[in-house]
């Protein structure tokens, strides 16, 4: 019998979640971090940045879903959107599902986090090559406070709050993409779990208060992210969750639809202490 093999991602020092993989497909360091492509039986096809999950084929469209359409259907013209990260394209493919949407720019760090996902992920990274979308090789932070303004939406779409990736999850970053954001301007960041990263969601509620007006939670049900529970800020200058305005456009979706955003703001006790 051939040898089993298994990747485990150490969630926290007592947690990890192991897949059995199929086939290691890609493994190379870039500048930036360790990059894995394996193809497993339960989740397909999985991005791993630094030992850490970053996309699977089996779940990314909950989270790509919900960190795309409920800025964006809540945003009264939503035409320049910006997504800091996620190089894999997933928030941006859900994106241009809007049709009112005539600008979405990807600033990603790692070129080869993008060529990683044309190659394996294509139905993930199937937007990129869009028109409507321009990508930028950089650093996302620089971005935001020399080259963005006026701006209807940005997504926060980053890795975990290690190494470069700490400096997307405090007061000084959202006060530059308030400054990007136009009048009607909406953040949404995702803010880790509730249950094992507690200090991080109050960090980044008391962040976004520092900054903007409106301010909330929301939350979705990622499989493979530490414990499933995942959670998004929201800060707007003046747009009001949870409800989608009445003239969004219908499109396919597997997740998200007016109904679960609805839902999505409703808290449970536990979760809705962090943010205050």
């Amino acid at each position: 019998m051939g040898r089993e093999v298994w990747f485990s991602e150490w969630q926290t020092d007592d947690v990890k979640l192991s897949l059995r993989v199929k086939a290691v497909l890609w493994e190379e360091k870039t500048p930036y971090q360790e990059l894995l492509v394996v193809d497993t039986d339960a989740y397909g096809r999985v991005l791993i940045l630094d030992g850490a999950i970053q996309t699977t084929e089996r779940d990314e469209f909950v989270y790509h879903e919900m960190i795309a359409h409920v800025p964006l259907s809540i945003h009264p013209r939503p035409r320049r959107v910006a997504v800091i990260g996620g190089g894999d394209g997933g928030a941006i493919r859900e994106i241009l599902k809007h049709p009112e949407v005539e600008e979405a720019h990807l600033v990603e760090i790692d070129e080869r986090v993008i060529a990683a996902s044309r190659r394996f992920f294509p139905a993930i990274a199937a937007g990129l090559d869009d028109p409507r979308v321009t990508i930028h090789v950089t650093d996302g932070i620089r971005w935001v406070a020399e080259e963005a303004r006026d701006f209807d939406v940005i997504i926060v779409d980053s890795t975990d709050p290690v190494g470069p990736a700490e400096n997307l999850f405090g007061e000084p970053f959202y006060r530059s993409v308030a400054a990007a954001l136009g009048p009607d301007g909406i953040l949404v960041a995702q803010s880790e779990s509730p249950l094992l990263e507690p200090e991080l969601v109050r960090r980044v509620q008391r962040g976004l208060r520092a900054v903007f007006p409106v301010v909330s939670l929301y939350t979705a049900a990622v499989a493979t992210y530490p414990t499933g529970l995942w959670t998004f800020g929201f800060g707007s200058k003046g747009p009001r969750p949870p409800r989608p305005r009445p003239d969004v456009a219908r499109f396919a979706t597997r997740y998200w639809t007016p109904a679960v955003q609805e839902a999505a703001f409703v808290l449970p006790p536990m979760v809705e202490e962090l943010t205050r």
